[in-house]
C-alpha cells in the first residue's frame, strides 16, 4: 500500500511540473545514431557547434542548449533527450575526438564540469 502511495505521489509531482522545466520535446524523435553514423554530417554539426560553419535548424536549437546541458548534466532533458545527448557526444568522442576536445574547451575552458559530465555520459546521473 505504501508503494502505491509513493508511486501516486511521484506521478502527481511529474504531472504538476511547471512548463519550461524540461526542454521542448520537438526533437525527441531526432535520429542521433544516424547522425553519428554519417561522419560528414557529424563534422558539419561540429562546425556548427563551434561557430565554424552553417547550422541546420536542429543544429541551431541544439547549439543553444549545449552550455546549459553541459553545466547541469542535462537536468532539463527528458529521458529520451539524455539518451540522444549521450549518443551524439560519444559519437564525437569516438569518431571526431579533436572536435569533441575543441567543443569541450569552448564550453568548459576550466574543466569545471568535466567529471560530472563524464558521470552523466556513463549513465550514472
Amino acid at each position: 500500500m505504501k508503494t502505491i502511495l509513493v508511486l501516486c505521489a511521484v506521478l502527481a509531482m511529474a504531472l504538476a511540473r511547471p512548463d519550461g522545466e524540461t526542454y521542448n520535446p520537438a526533437y525527441d524523435s531526432f535520429n542521433a545514431q544516424e547522425l553519428v553514423d554519417n561522419e560528414r554530417l557529424l563534422k558539419n554539426y561540429g562546425k556548427c557547434f563551434l561557430d565554424k560553419g552553417p547550422c541546420t535548424p536542429e543544429g541551431t536549437d541544439f547549439k543553444k542548449r549545449i552550455p546549459e546541458a553541459l553545466r547541469t548534466n542535462c537536468a532539463k532533458c527528458t529521458p529520451k533527450q539524455k539518451e540522444l545527448v549521450r549518443t551524439v557526444v560519444r559519437g564525437f568522442q569516438q569518431k571526431l575526438p579533436e572536435v569533441w576536445q575543441e567543443l569541450a574547451q569552448k564550453e568548459d575552458p576550466k574543466g569545471e564540469f568535466k567529471e560530472a559530465f563524464e558521470k552523466f555520459l556513463s549513465g550514472k546521473d
